[in-house]
């Protein structure tokens, strides 16, 4: 049998891992009278955890938002995942955020025991960020954009695209998607009747957040990753190209990432890469150092500037030849 607070503490924990638990359930799990469930439920609330109870056939216990945050129960998992999220916030790659995520890690690894403490100062030594290699985001817009997708609430903003166009977008949010690099927006463009991707670090602030609407089904069968991942591969580029590589596109898969590009099953040993660039110049580099065989489908013009590349290698290397002298003749 568990002691008085061993129970709490194993009552609160369960009652964060579900939103709502049947009382009889909660209380065969807890091995106790549903009498002494609920007083145990009482206890927690005198210490602060907003716990609501409702009566009926599903009636029950859940979790529920307060007035301030309780103190949270997490496993020795959970704990070393929020602590690598934290110091990732901290170093830097959402703006405004980087003291308040330094504070909070700071208590976080202070109340650890020594054991977590230990795989935690191994973590935070073994794994050296690099530079943010993507623009800061301010930390209280994209709040405000998450907020939005997940209240189902229209948003008005200015915004600047790739080209540099300016415009207004009024849009229904769906959901906020980090590519590793940058934070986009997927959202449903009322004034173009589709759906778009807005790259949040060109959405000016501030936000106007408006009314409710009607969801409505998720692109790609709401599958954001995908398709941000399809957007980026081809849309915003100028230069597109469609390319046959002569190797599986699950061993393809594996080298070029989802948002670089867009890969087709053409049979066993060939699949159809279909990209885009700022130049071509740069697909062609790229093509050559994925060290495959490939054929340009299009554009003509990335056909000729491979044979300008592969003549200039030619003359390069043939450059470089050294012939060496006959051998001496013997008489």
């Amino acid at each position: 049998m568990l002691t008085s607070s061993s129970r709490l503490l194993r009552l609160l924990s369960l009652l964060q891992t579900r939103g709502h638990w049947a009382g009889a359930e909660l209380a065969e799990r807890l091995e106790i009278h549903p009498r002494t469930l609920r007083r145990d439920i009482d206890r927690l609330r005198e210490l602060g955890y907003p716990i609501e109870a409702s009566s009926g056939v599903a009636g029950g216990y859940a979790f529920k938002p307060g007035q301030a945050l309780p103190p949270l129960l997490l496993d020795d998992d959970e704990a070393l995942a929020v602590a690598i999220a934290l110091r990732t916030a901290a170093s830097g790659m959402v703006g405004g955020i980087e003291e308040t995520a330094l504070r909070a890690v700071v208590k976080l690894e202070q109340v650890m025991p020594a054991r977590l403490r230990k795989r935690a100062d191994a973590l935070r030594t073994a794994i050296v960020p690099l530079d943010s290699i993507g623009p800061v985001i301010d930390a209280a817009q994209l709040a405000a954009l998450a907020g939005a997708c997940r209240d189902q609430l229209r948003a008005r903003f200015a915004y600047t695209d790739i080209r540099g166009s300016a415009s207004e977008r009024t849009v229904e949010p769906q959901g906020v998607v980090h590519t590793g690099s940058r934070w986009y927006l997927v959202a449903w463009d009322r004034a173009r009747d589709d759906w778009r991707t807005f790259r949040i670090d060109r959405i000016a602030a501030p936000v106007e957040i408006g009314g409710h609407f009607a969801p409505r089904p998720g692109p790609d069968g709401g599958d954001l990753k995908a398709f941000v991942s399809r957007s980026l591969a081809v849309s915003p580029y100028p230069e597109r190209a469609r390319i046959v590589l002569h190797a599986p596109r699950d061993a393809m898969a594996r080298r070029i990432p989802a948002a670089y590009g867009l890969l087709e099953t053409i049979d066993a040993d060939r699949c159809l890469l279909q990209c885009g660039a700022h130049a071509l110049d740069q697909l062609v580099y790229w093509l050559l150092a994925l060290d495959v065989d490939f054929e340009v489908l299009e554009p003509a013009a990335l056909q000729q500037r491979l044979i300008a590349a592969g003549e200039r290698v030619a003359r390069s290397v043939g450059a470089g030849v050294v012939t060496p002298p006959p051998p001496p003749s013997r008489r």
